[in-house]
């Protein structure tokens, strides 16, 4: 699967824009991971930065690569999950791995709040969607990663609440590289 093959693929869930909820879909489980990552303008201008850039998704280990940056509701993007997380130096890190096809369903940009949210399309292992938000409260800032998934292929119904707690690991892998990107 390549970047250029997404334009054609659907959803793999109805409930598209979910994450701007605070109730879970019915049938879905619900992921909220939020954490403090610095304080300041300077942090809160970085970490937004690297989350609009991908650079937080590619220095948490997931290859990715996508239509449009800064993301747009439309844009699509390509993860790879597997052995690119260990070998993502390498140019040919983006063919190797399960493919983890997604599009953009909402950006968020206002003073306090910059993120986006994108939705599982067809190929990918998970059914759902996920935010990644940046926030600015007083001096402190936070990223906040809110998701709602279910499994869409056979190895992850089998895997079961493996997949949850994957799923919990890269939010922090996620938290922990914004923090490392925004706080040089």
């Amino acid at each position: 699967m390549q970047l250029d093959d997404l334009a054609g693929l659907r959803f793999t869930y109805d409930e598209v824009g979910s994450t701007q909820y605070d109730e879970t879909p019915e049938g879905f489980h619900r992921l909220e991971y939020r954490t403090r990552i610095g304080t300041g303008d300077e942090v809160f201008r970085r970490a937004a930065d690297a989350l609009l850039t991908w650079r937080m998704h590619r220095a948490a280990g997931l290859p990715v690569t996508a239509t449009d940056t800064p993301p747009q509701v439309g844009t699509n993007s390509l993860g790879r999950l597997g052995p690119g997380m260990l070998i993502r130096r390498f140019r040919t890190v983006t063919q190797l791995g399960l493919p983890v096809p997604c599009r953009v369903v909402r950006v968020i940009d206002e003073p306090d709040r910059i993120g986006f949210a994108y939705g599982t399309l067809e190929g990918h292992p998970e059914a759902g969607e996920e935010l990644f938000l940046v926030t600015r409260n007083g001096d402190d800032v936070y990223v906040t990663i809110r998701a709602y998934s279910r499994p869409a292929t056979w190895y992850t119904r089998l895997a079961g609440p493996a997949t949850r707690k994957a799923q919990y690991y890269a939010a922090g892998r996620y938290a922990a590289a914004l923090r490392r990107l925004s706080n040089p």
